[in-house]
Parts: structure tokens; sequence; C-alpha cells
């Protein structure tokens, strides 16, 4: 009997001592595991001020090209819309932005709608014509000196080619 009890006592401690370790174990987990939510919580608090700063500064140069977009815009006279309506007809012609940049805004809005409603239910005819009609207009655009672009164009009003 003696024996079953030093038995029975030996496992009783190895018993103990394994729940102990178990429960220093247990607790440097949790120690583990709360370091690692506070250096998250770090992280995260680092990443939205980085994401606040990266916004600011695209907040910030957005608003300068808007102002030099603007500022472009509005100094684009004579030879200056020339080229840009050239340009601009030459790569967006489809669009009819051009046409908006010269004041014709009821030609632009025809080439629009060509463009995208047309141009949907036709499977493309539509931005494909509008597109021919922008490039030769932009062509015609920039290969006009600049007294007879302003006379045909801004002074004459000529809305198309």
């Amino acid at each position: 009997m003696s024996d079953e009890k030093n038995l029975s006592d030996d496992l009783n401690d190895m018993l103990g001592d394994a729940k102990e370790g178990a429960k220093k174990a247990a607790d440097k987990v949790s120690d583990k595991a709360s370091e690692l939510a506070d250096d998250a919580k770090e992280l995260a608090g680092d990443a939205k001020e980085k994401a606040k700063e990266f916004a600011s500064e695209a907040k910030e140069t957005a608003s300068e090209f808007a102002e030099s977009a603007k500022e472009t815009f509005d100094q684009a006279t004579g030879e200056n819309k020339k080229v840009l309506a050239g340009v601009l007809g030459i790569l967006l012609g489809s669009l009819g932005i051009h046409k908006f940049i010269l004041g014709y805004n009821k030609e632009g809005i025809i080439m629009l709608v060509v463009t995208l409603v047309i141009g949907g239910f036709t499977c493309g005819i539509g931005v494909g014509l509008m597109g021919i009609v922008g490039l030769i207009e932009g062509i015609i655009y920039l290969t006009k000196s600049d007294e007879e672009f302003y006379n045909t164009y801004q002074a004459g009003k000529k809305p198309w080619f």
C-alpha cells in the first residue's frame, strides 16, 4: 500500500508540476499576445498617421494641379488655344473636348453623345467616326496659320472642319 501511496503522491506532484508549468506557459503566451496586440495598435496608429499625411499631400498636389490647369485654360487664347484645341482634337477628338475649348458647346455635345450613346449601340462605330473627325480637325487646327485659325474658328465661328 505504501508503494501505491508513494506512486500516487509522485503522480500528484507531477500533475501539480505540469499544471504549474502549463500556467506559466499560458502566462507567457498571454503576455506575448498582449505585447503583440500593443505593437499592432502602435503600427496601426503609425499607418493611420502616414495615410493622413499621404492624403494631405495628395490633396495639396491635386489642388496645385487644378490651379495650374485653370490658369492654363484661362490663358489659352490665340496661339495657345490653337495648339490646345489641335492636340486635344488629335488625342481626345472622339469626346469633342476640342469643341468645348473653342466654345462650340452644341457641337461638343453632339460629338460626346455620338461617341457615348451611338458608339455603345453600334459596338464602337460611333467612337471610331468621332475619333476620325477629331483627328482631322486637330490636324487642320495645327496646320493653319495663327491668323487663319483665329479668323476661321474664333472670330468666324466655323463649327465643323
